[in-house]
């Protein structure tokens, strides 16, 4: 919207069903960097179906301008190489490494790092974490990180992204800065070309003779537009889709919906799982827990390809003091950035005030179980050396007597939780590919005026937290349509 808006002679239309406070006037569930995942007035109230181990897991997204960036952690880093890569390599044209660094700088704003990596005017504020900004026991994670024989890393968004260091951030002075403060600030709401309808549920999309129409909002609120994109995200976008009559034929049928095009919605649907190991500290050596999230390591499984990071391990604040028999806590997050496993979303009935049935298959893949073993072995090894091992005072998930790599496993569901980083739903593909909804442009194919520019567009499932690589697919998407001749 602030894209295309730049041009005097587009209307622009932005429908949002939550709140759209002035940029200075968010509440602190959408603003302060210590609330992750926002709070009940500005979330959707998803939740995920049982999976392996049983585990259900609730899914916040941001019902707010500015969505999900503004319950996120404010982390920036930026999907690397290998996952362009391998994009390209399934068929996906135009999407390398090359085509997508002039639309990640073009989003940024920073005054660190090179100039070939960086943005230094963009509408979205970065900040790379120094080592006096994070706290004492985030230091020692990367100091014992380094022991375990993994390279410092001074700027996750060059070349040379793999290893342990602070995080790069958009939050200032412990404000999360969400797209809805920094791309759609004070003088771009001014643009009398630029309407945003906000506390409005949009339905469906009418489309007619294999065209889209109109958005029909909840309420029968029919709108004509030249033009539409959705970006309601993995979940939101693609119930839209369904709704519409665009998705599986069997599957619409059965919710009498009629078929507009036979497309895989939903069937492609990736997340990232992630499991906290729990570390009781001494309270004199743990140091103030501030910030909650602020260093990393980025590193590559045994079977991670060539240039793959696929597993996370962050150093964070989190944990409640009463649960540690010291009354000190910390706990070192695992993720598996490139699981095996793929879920599927479906409607559970034509109401868009329905929540879609959400099914991840977290951990599904017998691989993607054995990688989270592997990632917590090599956690214990980062904490038993070093000034990491000084302040811990002992493990406690999951817990020092489970050692083997079958109890291991046995124990994931006890902290086992998602990166809340979904995508692929209406995933991006070459003219061959049977998986893709869309072209690479985002265009629905088969439907001509609509497109989908969120996290729902990714291929699959990139390999670090999505946030700045879906504001890099929306600057090339609202560049695309600025280069297309809009049609009536």
């Amino acid at each position: 919207a602030s894209r295309l808006s730049e041009d005097p002679s587009r209307r622009v239309l932005l429908i949002e069903a939550g709140r759209a406070y002035p940029p200075h006037a968010y509440p602190d569930a959408v603003r302060a960097q210590t609330v992750i995942g926002g709070d009940a007035e500005h979330d959707w109230g998803y939740r995920s179906e049982p999976g392996w181990g049983e585990k259900s897991f609730p899914l916040p997204r941001g019902k707010v301008l500015g969505g999900s960036s503004a319950v996120n952690a404010g982390v920036w880093m930026r999907a690397p190489a290998a996952d362009f890569e391998r994009w390209t390599r399934a068929g996906l044209p135009h999407w390398t490494l090359a085509d997508a660094l002039p639309f990640f700088r073009g989003s940024e704003w920073t005054a660190s790092g090179a100039d070939q990596c960086h943005g230094r005017a963009g509408p979205e504020p970065v900040h790379q974490l120094q080592d006096d900004e994070i706290s004492d026991m985030q230091r020692a994670f990367l100091v014992s990180a380094q022991m375990a024989g993994h390279p410092r890393v001074h700027d996750f968004n060059s070349d040379a992204p793999f290893g342990a260091g602070p995080y790069p951030m958009n939050n200032r002075m412990g404000q999360r800065l969400n797209t809805g403060m920094t791309y759609l600030s004070d003088a771009v709401r001014t643009r009398p070309n630029l309407t945003i309808r906000s506390e409005t549920l949009a339905d469906r999309i009418e489309i007619e003779n294999g065209r889209a129409r109109a958005v029909i909002l909840a309420d029968g609120t029919r709108i004509a537009a030249g033009q539409i994109v959705l970006s309601a995200g993995a979940y939101g976008s693609a119930a839209i889709l369904l709704r519409s009559g665009v998705g599986p034929a069997a599957d619409l049928e059965a919710q009498g919906i009629p078929v507009a095009a036979d497309l895989p919605v939903g069937r492609r649907l990736q997340e990232h799982p992630f499991f906290f190991t729990v570390w009781a500290a001494h309270p004199e050596r743990l140091g103030l827990p501030i910030p909650p999230v602020g260093a990393i390591l980025w590193t590559r499984s045994s079977k991670g390809g060539p240039g793959d990071g696929d597993l996370h391990v962050s150093a964070v604040h989190y944990g409640d003091p009463a649960d540690s028999p010291t009354g000190a806590i910390f706990m070192l997050a695992l993720a598996l950035t490139r699981p095996r496993s793929t879920g599927t979303l479906k409607l559970v009935d034509r109401d868009p005030r329905t929540a879609p049935l959400i099914d991840l298959n977290i951990l599904g893949s017998a691989q993607d179980r054995e990688l989270m073993v592997e990632g917590i072995q090599l956690i214990r090894r980062i904490a038993s050396q070093g000034p990491l091992s000084e302040i811990i005072a002992q493990e406690l998930v999951p817990g020092p007597a489970v050692t083997d790599p079958a109890a291991l496993e046995a124990a994931l569901p006890t902290a086992l939780d998602v990166y809340h980083h979904p995508t692929s739903t209406a995933p991006m593909g070459g003219n061959n590919d049977p998986d893709a909804v869309t072209d690479y442009q985002g265009r629905v194919r088969g439907i001509a005026n609509l497109r989908v520019a969120d996290a729902s567009s990714f291929p699959d499932v990139p390999s670090v937290a999505t946030n700045p690589t879906v504001v890099m697919l929306a600057e090339r998407v609202s560049h695309w349509i600025r280069q297309s001749e809009i049609q009536p």
